[in-house]
Parts: C-alpha cells; sequence; structure tokens
C-alpha cells in the first residue's frame, strides 16, 4: 500500500490550510496548549511550502529549458550528418566505398525496376493492354 505522505495533496486541500493560516493570522491571541502548533511554528511550515513550490517550478522551468536544448542539439546534429553524406556522395561518387561506409546503399546495389514492369506501366500509361 503507498504512503499517503508521499503523494500530492489535491489543491483544494491546499487551498483550503492556506485559507486557514490567513485566518489565523487574524486571530490575535491565539496561544495553543501544544507549542507545536504556534503561529511561529505553522508559519516556518508554511515559509518551507513556499520555497519547495518555487524550487519545483524552478526545477520544471530547467527541465524544460534542457530538454529544449537537447531537441535543438539533435536536430542540428542530424542536419550535419545528412550534409556528410550529400558531401560524401558528391566527393567519392554515388557507387563509392565510402558512401556504403556510411550505410548508404551504392548505386549499383540498388534493385532496378525489371523490363516486364516497365512495360507493363508504359502500356497502362498509353491505355492498350497486353
Amino acid at each position: 500500500m503507498t504512503n499517503p505522505t508521499k503523494v500530492r495533496m489535491s489543491p483544494q486541500h491546499l487551498r483550503a490550510d492556506e485559507d486557514t493560516y490567513r485566518a489565523l493570522k487574524g486571530i490575535p491571541h491565539y496561544q495553543p496548549y501544544k507549542d507545536d502548533y504556534s503561529f511561529p511554528a505553522v508559519s516556518a511550515a508554511y515559509d518551507k511550502l513556499n520555497a519547495a513550490h518555487e524550487a519545483e517550478l524552478h526545477a520544471r522551468n530547467t527541465h524544460a529549458a534542457t530538454r529544449d536544448a537537447l531537441i535543438a542539439a539533435q536536430h542540428e546534429f542530424h542536419e550535419l550528418i545528412l550534409g556528410v553524406k550529400s558531401q560524401v556522395k558528391a566527393i567519392y561518387g554515388p557507387d563509392s566505398d565510402e558512401l556504403a561506409a556510411l550505410g548508404l546503399k551504392k548505386k549499383s546495389e540498388r534493385k532496378g525496376r525489371g523490363k516486364a514492369s516497365r512495360q507493363a506501366a508504359d502500356k497502362s500509361a498509353d491505355g492498350t493492354s497486353a
């Protein structure tokens, strides 16, 4: 079973707690029986909560910026690799071993369309049938 202190509280509960804290500020002579519930203790916990919210916000913004930088770097690298492939093809030719070393197929290794399929395609374009 999950630990209830590890699950986020609902926004409604947080809002209600903050409203209670604000109302407590308006009670001038509040003196609890236990010091754990004194206004300074509650106020310190409220400040800690706000600091944690702020830290989470900064972490989310940092994460989003880091993710965007990663995506931009991926696209930049991909564009460079495409350029490298184009340059290798231009320098060494479409049937070179260097092109194959980059993982591309040589022109001679490409499967050409057979004569029969070309003739059938030409006849169907003319509207004649065999």
